[in-house]
Parts: structure tokens; sequence; C-alpha cells
């Protein structure tokens, strides 16, 4: 077979695994620097072989408590848009109102704005507020700018669903909650999951905003700027690693329930 044409029939393949290849390698390098025993403060060139960081993670004065105040602004923050992004989802996408395209424009307008024009637009705000900045202004900030993401994913998934589903379960005698909790929540969970699962990495990963409205608390995006300053502690690395390997085991998860539902789908049709 001519090169010409083995390489036009794996052309896609190849495109794939470069780019895989390209998202992949900063991980890549990440995860091999956590076991690396730096000479100096820097942790850029390898040296040696070595656990003592993932024996001691939170070896490094101040690196748990930024991870743990990130985490809990994240879930916060996570489970606020999710809720109000589903809600505005389903009324976006099921009624018809006057301001429902000015809605839609507000809506979308946090990702279309620059972050540093909407982080400085927050800080003005709190602060002709009067509101110390702090742990609840970050929290604040990150619920709205989440709700922009959280309401793109629902909403797409809503307007996908098929409405004769509904109808079937009102002419068997279904009540409104009956039908929703049966029949358009089980539907329409993959994208309210989907925006549940953006949410908490934008918010956990976020600087910008959370650096103009944080006041005194410090994130781990935060800390992380901070210590590339003066050093990058090994530790930073280790729990770059432990996240993207929670991330990538999440989406195995929901890869394998998914297949498992689809094949108990596909049993129960022909039996």
């Amino acid at each position: 077979m001519p090169f010409a044409d083995w390489l036009k029939r794996r052309l896609v393949v190849i495109a794939g695994l470069g780019t895989l290849a390209y998202l992949l390698l900063p991980n890549v390098v990440v995860a091999v620097f956590s076991f690396n025993a730096p000479k100096g403060r820097f942790n850029y060139e390898w040296q040696r072989f070595s656990l003592d960081a993932w024996r001691d993670p939170c070896g490094v004065p101040g690196l748990c408590g930024a991870l743990s105040v990130s985490l809990r602004i994240a879930f916060w923050a996570t489970l606020g848009a999710t809720v109000l992004g589903t809600t505005t989802a389903f009324a976006l996408a099921r009624h018809r109102f006057r301001a429902r395209g000015a809605v839609n424009a507000l809506i979308f307008l946090p990702m279309a704005m620059p972050e540093v024009v909407l982080a400085a637009s927050l800080l003005t705000l709190f602060l002709n507020m009067g509101a110390e900045l702090g742990f609840r202004t970050v929290l604040i900030a990150h619920v709205m700018f989440c709700l922009s993401f959280v309401v793109t994913a629902v909403k797409a998934r809503v307007m996908s669903m098929d409405p004769r589903l509904e109808q079937a379960a009102q002419d068997l005698y279904a009540g409104p909650f009956q039908t929703f909790w049966r029949v358009t929540l089980p539907i329409a969970a993959p994208g309210i999951a989907a925006g549940a699962l953006l949410a908490f990495a934008l918010s956990f990963d976020d600087f910008v905003i959370t650096n103009f409205t944080a006041g005194s608390t410090v994130t781990f995006p935060m800390f992380v700027w901070g210590s590339a300053q003066r050093g990058t502690p090994v530790q930073i690395n280790v729990v770059g690693t432990a996240m993207f390997v929670v991330a990538v085991l999440l989406v195995l998860a929901s890869t394998v329930v998914g297949h498992r539902r689809d094949r108990q789908k596909a049993i129960e049709r022909s039996s």
C-alpha cells in the first residue's frame, strides 16, 4: 500500500492522537516532576526520583489550607450555580416571556466579557456596597460566572428532549411532580452533571476574579502564583497530579456507567 493512501486512511486518527498528546503533555510534565527532588527552591530541573512530596503533601506551610479554601468555594459555587442555572435553563427552554431574549443575552454576557474586566467590575460593586472582601465575595463572584456555563449545558440538554415522553407520562396519570421527577429530571441529568462538573473545574481553577475579590483569603491558584515568585514546591505538582487523576477517574466512571445503562436498555428491548 502506498504511503499516501495509508496516511489518508489514518489521518483523522493521527490528528486525534496528536491533539490528545498536545493536551496531555503539560499534565505528564506535572506528574513526572511531582516525583522530583530538586536541589534549590525551583522545581524546574530533574534531579532524582523521590517520594518525599507524596508522603508529605502538606509539608509546605499554607498549601493545604489554600487547597481547603478552594475546594469549599468550588463546592458551594457549584451547588449554587447548578441550582440557579438548572432552573434558569428550564425557564428559558420551556417558557415564553417578553424579556426572554434580553435574559439570554445577559446570561451569556459573563462568558463573552474579558475576565479582568468582570473582576474589576465585581470589585467596584463590592466596594460600593461596603462588603468586606473575603470568602463570601469570592463565592458570590464564582456563582455568578459559573452560572452561564451551567445554563448553557442544561439548556442544550433540555431543548433536545422529546416532549412526547412527558406527554406519555401524563397520559398514564402521572402528576406534574411525578412527571418531572421520573421522566424530565433523569433525561436532563447528564446535562446537569456536565454543567456541575464544568462549574467546579472553573471555580477551583479561577485566579483573576478571585485575586480581585479575595481580600486576605488565599485560594490554591493564588498560593501557586505566590509560590512561583520565590520557589515552586514539589507539593504543588503532587496536588495537581492528584486532581488530574481524580478528574480522569470520574470521567471513566461516568463512561462505564453510561455503557452499562446502554447495554441494559439493549437487553430489555431485545427481550
